[in-house]
Order: structure tokens, then sequence, then C-alpha cells
């Protein structure tokens, strides 16, 4: 039984409805260890005949069998395994690929083998110096004569160790002496045991072998044995494996190096988008964080503010918030007793605020603001020198708005002095009063807010000062501090839904729920800016896509070569989607290194301003960076991966 047999093949090309047959009832059988010829002149047949042998041809009628068993030609994955363990192709025009060095053109149908890399390293340099090329592995194509990148052509063709080797015109492109090499390297592979079927015009060529078919107008016109068969040699083959995926992400990384000026613009256009989603995203976290620590030197975030609810006339909502439109009632004693006993509060303070205060200190008057009592809601971060008005009849005066008012230089003098604090309020008849006290000195206060004032004055001081001059003393907004950061909110909510029937109590503000408001703006501005830089990320989508597109149309004939030697089509769409991801992967790294030197710049200019990091990357913005730059390099590679691998391999290696 011979090894590969062709029955009764016919093949036809249409142009519209007008048939042009070009095999007409083609019968052969072939045997390992041949040197079989098949001479006819252009036209005749010869290339439609052995892209059949060669699986590349799937569109004909007859049948093709390899050692007895029917080849399906309908199944395309079975021909890609055909080609990978059976075929090996040697062509007029070389088909190198030109990107690659020579040592990786043959490595290229190892990769397709389960042969160690070492072991595949070592065949490939074996096969080379086999033919004649040792000392030129790490050189290009473009760089070799003819008769070396044929030489190239035939060790890539035996690199899988298959069993038939077709040679189409391997020597027509050549001079005699490299012709008279070429045959008589063919001769060596077929004394190996292989088949070797050789396409030629050349009478001279065809006489090399062993046999001669000519064929004529798609038919057989003779078959003629000149040598006897080299014998048939019963050997282990190398087996194969389809093509990993790392196999497919070297290649295309070695074609990206190989266009890496153009490619490096690409990185460059997509990696300013990303960078200003990163830098935009740190500048949020920055000044998110920023306005919160501000807020908490000023007030305690364990520590929430709580009024007594009043219900608008028109508010339909028992949850609704407070209105100033009325009188805002004290707390009774019940009420705050009330208030200790919630789960996790740990104290309960009055609250009171005055304002416009006028302080006299050595014949001198200073306006402040407001003047609010010390509670556990105060933090001593906002003491920047002295300590905070604790103990009865201490007061605690702002920096810049008081203090330096007195003495510029020399405004920490103050601490320890008495000064003589009065403002107006009114009593419950309505009528004008002053409230007149006098305190000592115990600190000065400082804020980082621009325009934000630290005055404080002991409770005590102020209730004895207020009922001095008729006024309750009974509080309108209290503080309570609870136990826990975390328990803070829970806390908040559960007051809020304290009700005496059917009438809600009290209300509650948080830190916690400014802080998040302040966010939720922050965000809100981010994201803004953040999409406006990604219009740039679709600019350089559409990069990549129309580049995909051209590396497509260049490499065309580079698919026809590697779908001859065995890759699928899922190999070629990976190939192209790998290149774009490696696209898109440095357009990241590159976008994370600009934007933290963004950060690192921006940072210290600022630092005159306030000493904050107003940017702040973190890892999640860098993270959403590549997740973001590998979403649109693979729906950029998509299409052009797709058309890609949809291409005939038989136009593809016809492509200029």
């Amino acid at each position: 039984m011979s090894f590969l047999e062709l029955k009764n093949i016919h093949k036809s090309y249409f142009l519209g409805s007008q048939e042009f047959p070009v095999l007409k009832g083609i019968n052969l059988d072939f045997d390992l260890g041949d040197f079989v010829s098949i001479l006819g002149e252009s036209g005749g047949g010869k290339s439609t005949l052995m892209n059949i042998i060669g699986g590349l041809d799937r569109n004909f009628n007859g049948e093709v069998l390899v050692n007895g068993k029917k080849l399906d030609h309908k199944q395309e994955k079975a021909l890609d395994k055909y080609r990978r363990e059976t075929i090996g192709y040697i062509y007029q025009s070389y088909n190198l690929i030109s990107h690659l060095s020579v040592l990786d053109n043959v490595l290229v149908s190892l990769d397709m083998t389960t042969l160690s890399k070492k072991e595949r390293e070592q065949r490939a340099k074996n096969l080379l110096s086999k033919v004649g090329l040792d000392g030129q592995i790490k050189k290009y194509p473009n760089q070799l004569s003819g008769g070396q990148k044929q030489r190239v052509a035939i060790a890539r063709a035996l690199a899988s160790d298959p069993k038939v080797i077709i040679a189409d015109e391997p020597t027509g492109a050549l001079d005699a002496q490299n012709t008279k090499e070429v045959l008589a390297l063919l001769n060596e592979i077929a004394a190996e045991g292989r088949l070797v079927i050789t396409v030629t015009h050349s009478e001279a060529v065809a006489e090399a072998g062993t046999r001669i078919v000519r064929l004529a107008d798609g038919q057989i016109e003779s078959d003629e044995r000149i040598k006897p068969a080299y014998p048939e040699q019963d050997k282990e083959m190398i087996p194969s494996r389809s093509l990993p995926r790392r196999a497919s992400i070297k290649t295309a990384f070695k074609h990206f190096r190989h266009n890496l000026g153009t490619n490096s613009l690409i990185i460059l256009g997509t990696s300013i988008g990303l960078f200003a989603v990163i830098l935009f995203s740190g500048l949020g976290n920055g000044i998110s964080g920023y306005m919160s620590s501000q807020i908490t030197k000023l007030a305690n975030p364990q520590v929430m503010s709580v009024s007594r609810y009043v219900k608008s006339d028109d508010d339909d909502d028992s949850m609704s918030a407070f209105t100033t439109d009325q009188e805002t009632p004290a707390f009774t004693t019940a009420q705050l007793n009330q208030l200790k006993t919630q789960k996790h509060v740990k104290a309960v303070e009055a609250s009171f605020t005055a304002t416009n205060v006028n302080v006299a200190y050595n014949n001198q008057n200073v306006k402040m603001r407001s003047l609010t009592n010390w509670t556990s809601s105060n933090t001593t971060d906002s003491v920047k020198a002295g300590h905070a008005p604790t103990k009865e009849g201490e007061v605690l005066l702002d920096q810049s708005a008081v203090a330096e008012k007195f003495n510029k230089n020399n405004y920490k003098d103050l601490i320890g002095k008495q000064v003589t604090l009065s403002y107006q309020s009114q009593n419950a008849q309505g009528s004008a009063v002053t409230v007149n006290f006098t305190a000592t000195v115990s600190g000065i206060g400082h804020s980082d807010g621009k325009g934000a004032q630290v005055n404080a004055v002991n409770t005590t001081t102020l209730q004895k000062a207020m009922q001095a001059a008729g006024l309750s003393a009974d509080p309108t907004d209290i503080s309570v501090k609870v136990d826990d950061l975390d328990n803070v909110e829970d806390t908040a909510k559960a007051i809020d839904k304290i009700k005496d029937g059917q009438t809600r109590l009290y209300k509650t503000s948080t830190i916690q729920s400014l802080i998040s408001q302040i966010q939720t703006y922050v965000n809100l501005a981010t994201s803004i800016l953040s999409t406006i830089a990604g219009i740039s990320l679709i600019v350089s989508a559409l990069m990549i896509i129309v580049t995909m597109f051209m590396s497509v149309a260049a490499r065309t004939k580079e698919i026809g070569i590697l779908r001859a030697l065995g890759e699928s089509k899922r190999d070629i769409r990976w190939l192209f989607i790998s290149e774009s991801l490696i696209t898109g992967l440095l357009s990241a790294s590159l976008a994370t290194a600009i934007a933290y030197l963004a950060q690192t710049g921006v940072n210290a200019l600022l630092k005159g301003t306030a000493d904050y990091a107003f940017v702040q990357i973190t890892g999640a913005n860098v993270f959403s960076a590549f997740i973001l730059a590998l979403i649109i390099s693979l729906l950029a590679a998509l299409l052009p991966a797709r058309r890609a691998a949809k291409l005939n391999p038989i136009d593809a290696l016809s492509a200029e």
C-alpha cells in the first residue's frame, strides 16, 4: 500500500457561471523514499495539485488517502494537524518571514512539536548546519543570498520531521551551482526515507529525482521511473502539538520589536490618554483626602452634632431635614439623659456658638467671627501653642484672626494673659442683652483651612456668663461622642429614629456624612475629567485598529506561510491579538511611569500652598489603567485579527 494516494482528483475554477477545468481526473500514488518530479508547463495544474496534496486547497472532487486513510478536507482542524505532522513546504520564492532571524524562521515550525526549548533550538541549529548555514543563524532574510534563503526554507521544511516534502519550483530563482546543491539536498532528504514531491517545468531538474510524472492540460501524460526509490526507513517521528499561546506571543513581540518606530508612536498616543485618567484619579484621591483631613483637624469624626428636630409646616415627610424658619427648642434634662443611654454613646455635651464676639486686651479690641465652647468634637490638632481650654476661665484664641492682631510677631505672649470677651444676644423676651466675661488665654488655635477660625472657650465659663446676662444656658445643640469611629453612622441613624409617639425628636449631623458628600462631588468632577481624557483613548483605539489592519495587509504572505506550516485560524487570531495587547500593556506601563513623575512634580510645586500630597495615585488607579488599556487593545484587535484568520492560505501565499 502506498503512503499517499490520489484518486480521481478533479478541480475547476469558475468565472461567473463559466467553468475552467484545471485537473481532470488525476490518479497517482506515492511511496516513502521516492523523489517524484511533477513536470509540466505553466498553467498545467502542477501547483493546484500540490496545494491539494499539501492540504491547502479544500475545494475539489476526489480523494486523498494517507496511509490508507482518507484525508477529510472538510475538517479544517484535521488539515491543520496534517500540515503540522506530515507536510513540509519549500517554495520558489523562499517565503521566509522577514522580521524573524534565520534561526527563528526554522523555530516557527518547531514550536508546533513536543520538543523542549533546548531541544528545539539544538535541532534548528543542526538543520541549518546540515544545509551549510551554521554561521548565518543570527542574520535576517534580507541579509542572505537567494541560495542561502532556499537553504533556510529547506531547513524549515525539515524542522518538524515531516514525511512528505513538497518543493514548488525550488530551483527556479537559483543559479546553476545553487541548483545543483539544492537538488543534492532533496536527494538526501528522500534517502532518509521521506517522500519528496517537486513541481518543476525544467527537464534537467526533473531528471535529478527517481520518478517523473508529466502533467499536461490537467491530465497525467506519463509516469516514468528513472531510478529506484530509496529504501523506506522505519523511524520514530517527532510528535506534533497545537501551537502554544506563548509561542504566538513571542512571535508577536518579535514583529512588534521589528516595527518599533511605528509602534512607539501608537504607544505614546495611547499612553497620553491613560496618563490623564491616572493623574485625574490621583488628583481626586488627593483633594478628597486633603479636605477630609482638614475637616477632621477641626472636628473629631467620632463626635456628631445633634439638634432638636423641627418639622416645617408643608413637610409631610417625618424624616425630612429640620428647618430654620422656626426657633429650635432646647434640650431638656430628660432628653440629654435619653441620649446618654443610647448604645455606643460615650459622652453628651452641650454645644454653644456666639457670633461677632469682641475681644479686648491692653486697650485693644479685635472682633472674632465666632466663638464656640470646647467639646469632644474639637481636636488638639487645632491647638498650635499652649493647651485647650479645658479648665473654667480659659479661652483659646485663633492665631491669624485674633492673636496676631494684638501682637503680630509675638502672638504667643498672649498665653496666660487675661482678656475680656463680649457679644450681643437676645433673651427670652426678645430684648437685646450683652454677655460679658473675662478669661485667661490657655492657647493659640490654628486651622490650615482658608478662612476657618479656631476660637473656643471653656463650657462652664460660657454658661455662667450667659446666666449672668439673663440668658438660658440650656443647649439647642449638643455634641455626642461615640465609642468607635465605625459605629458613628449606625448610632446617628439610631438617634434619628427616636420618637415621642409619632413625633421625631432629633436630627443628627456627622463629619463622616459631610466628608462623604464632599467625596461625592470630588468623584463627580474626577469622573468628568477622566471622561474627557477618555476621548483621547478612543482616538488611540482607532490608531490601533488602523495599524492592525495595515499590519494584516503587510503580513498577508506571512499569514499564508504560518497556515501552510500548520497553524490554525485561532493561532493567527491570537498572533494579532497578542501584538495589540503588547501595545496596550506597554502603553499602560509608560502612562504609569509618566503619571508617577507628574505626581512628584505637582506635589512639589504645591508644597508651598499646603504641606500635603494633592496627587495620590493608588494601586487601584494603576490597575484600572492597565485593565482599560487591555480592553481597548483587545477590542481594537478583534476585527483585524478576524480578517487575518479568514484569509485563504493559497491566496495569502500568492500575495506580494
